[in-house]
């Protein structure tokens, strides 16, 4: 009896935690459909008496809001496919190979994720002026490509895979290119995916970095023009709410198609089975 109000309280307690978060988003979701008049009506609605698109269709027409949406899709999809495929080379390089200072090297990557990233933003915006990066893609992508995170995350799922099928390939006269390409990566989708749900989502969420490199409206990302929109906007909290929707939602979409695929790559990590 014990153990069964145990865990009873432990689900409450569990279910009162996800409703805290899941609330907000709610409200957050059915206000993008509402009218004006009927966002501070008390009680609050949670379902619109009188739906309607009007708040997004003036988000993409009036505020112009496809720009900063195209921006941060080609930002974040670059940024994930460079430092996915920057992360799996060095990964595999320090999980497979052994080279003079391969430890060393190792550890002084590792040491990068200890610096906060404030202390390092200005050195970086400094680099990136000097190389005539401001106000573009590159300015944008490059300083997010290199991920201590992600090369750390591949190097300990691929020292799971066993040698053993790297030098059978290599016996039987496979190429290095071949070895990586055929049979390490495809072993290491799950890491893979992992790693990119995390840069995706750190990418699309970025708000600081380009605020401070995208210094014209024209390379804009989502967070910068929500941030934009929210000033000018201040009064039409539909239009504000329906651009946090068009941020969140793609992202959570993403995820709940990559559920699986993180869930086994976490796993390595954890010492359990999935």
């Amino acid at each position: 009896m014990k153990k069964f109000f145990c865990q009873l309280l432990s689900h409450a307690i569990l279910v009162l935690f996800s409703l805290s978060m899941v609330i907000p988003f709610a409200w957050m979701l059915s206000t993008s459909f509402k009218k004006p008049h009927e966002i501070f009506v008390f009680p609050p609605r949670w379902i619109p008496r009188e739906p309607t698109l009007k708040n997004y269709l003036d988000l993409f027409r009036a505020v112009n809001f496809s720009r900063p949406f195209f921006n941060t899709l080609i930002v974040a999809v670059s940024i994930t496919v460079l430092s996915v495929l920057l992360a799996s080379t060095a990964g595999y390089a320090f999980s497979k190979f052994r080279f003079k200072g391969r430890d060393k090297i190792f550890l002084l990557v590792l040491a990068t994720i200890m610096v906060p990233g404030q202390m390092t933003l200005i050195p970086v915006f400094l680099i990136v002026k000097q190389l005539g990066m401001l106000n573009s893609y590159a300015g944008l992508i490059v300083p997010g490509v290199a991920s201590a995170f992600n090369i750390f995350f591949m190097r300990q799922y691929m020292l799971s895979i066993p040698n053993e099928l790297i030098e059978a390939a290599r016996i039987d006269g496979a190429r290095e290119d071949y070895v990586f390409f055929k049979i390490v990566l495809p072993l290491s989708r799950p890491a893979i995916v992992t790693i990119a749900i995390f840069t995706f989502t750190g990418s699309w969420n970025s708000f600081l970095w380009p605020l401070v490199v995208a210094q014209d409206e024209r390379y804009y990302t989502l967070p910068v023009a929500v941030s934009v929109l929210a000033g000018q906007y201040s009064e039409n909290l539909g239009l504000q709410m329906a651009g946090s929707c068009v941020v969140i939602l793609p992202i959570l979409v993403f995820f709940i198609l990559t559920q699986k695929y993180f869930m086994k790559g976490i796993a390595p990590l954890t010492g359990l089975k999935y």
